[in-house]
């Protein structure tokens, strides 16, 4: 059995009854926070909160004076604990607009609903086999104020997704309209050159992770646009979210790269893999 949190009530997944005029189904409004649970505590809490608290601000949500962190905290343990996943878990905490009229919705309030899901341990240790990606074609994505919120309109990732899976890569890089590389569908994305750790900007359009985050406060990153020729000319590339950590890639397209400073760095960051 599968228990979500709806508006703060846990209920079996499948008595939801999410009402289908909300926001986040008829038009993408929304946004969430993917998290690990880990022990029964939230990794990178802090990052996710202040992420999530600016991102409703930006969506013009009001959230009700209870909804603190502390509070959220407690709702997001608790639907953990229901599950019985507390040692290891994925979450998913999504704010979504009320119904209402044409995108105009009738409340400010959001709804929200806590999910959770199971992982294996070795989810978070780097992947000694290389991931292969390609760049998604016919997809780019524009640079606006919306740009770097973690939103529920999703349809780009999802059709690089489908690309991905279509060519038989592990993942799909996307490009900005400019076309420069600023992600892949599920990920920020790192290089190296010359023992250098670069990223893109986040005024280059990609989502503001909070793994992104956490490493560039821990280690010297330079944040550089990445065109096709930095990309094919990197070292070393790989790939970073809150769930996985860091993932090494070792192909895209036809390129490929080595691990051995990547594995450096994810010792630096996390100590020896188990």
């Amino acid at each position: 059995m599968n228990y979500i949190n709806l508006n703060g009530k846990i209920v079996a997944a499948q008595d939801s009854g999410l009402p289908i005029d909300n926001g986040a189904f008829r038009y993408g409004y929304g946004l969430f926070e993917t998290m690990l649970v880990q022990d029964g505590a939230i990794c990178l809490g802090d990052y996710h909160w202040q992420r999530l608290f600016a991102g409703a601000k930006q969506l013009y949500f009001e959230l009700p004076a209870l909804m603190t962190a502390t509070w959220l905290e407690k709702a997001v343990l608790q639907t953990v604990r229901k599950n019985r996943l507390e040692h290891l878990c994925r979450v998913r905490l999504q704010l979504f607009a009320a119904g209402g009229g044409l995108y105009s919705n009738e409340t400010r309030q959001p709804g929200f609903v806590i999910e959770c899901f199971p992982l294996e341990q070795d989810t978070m240790q780097l992947n000694e086999n290389g991931i292969k990606t390609g760049i998604a074609q016919g997809l780019s994505k524009s640079v606006d104020t919306l740009s770097n919120l973690k939103s529920c309109n999703a349809l780009i990732y999802a059709m690089a997704a489908r690309q991905a899976k279509e060519n038989k890569w592990n993942d799909a890089l996307i490009a900005n309209t400019a076309g420069n590389i600023i992600e892949s569908t599920l990920a920020n994305i790192f290089w190296i050159k010359d023992k250098t750790v670069y990223t893109p900007p986040l005024a280059d359009g990609c989502v503001a992770g909070v793994m992104r985050r956490r490493i560039l406060e821990t280690i010297s990153v330079k944040e550089k646009s990445l065109t096709m020729t930095e990309l094919l000319q990197a070292d070393e590339v790989f790939l970073t979210n809150a769930i996985k950590r860091m993932r090494w890639v070792s192909n895209i397209g036809d390129s490929r790269y080595s691990r051995r400073q990547v594995s450096e760095l994810y010792r630096s960051l996390y100590g020896p893999q188990a």
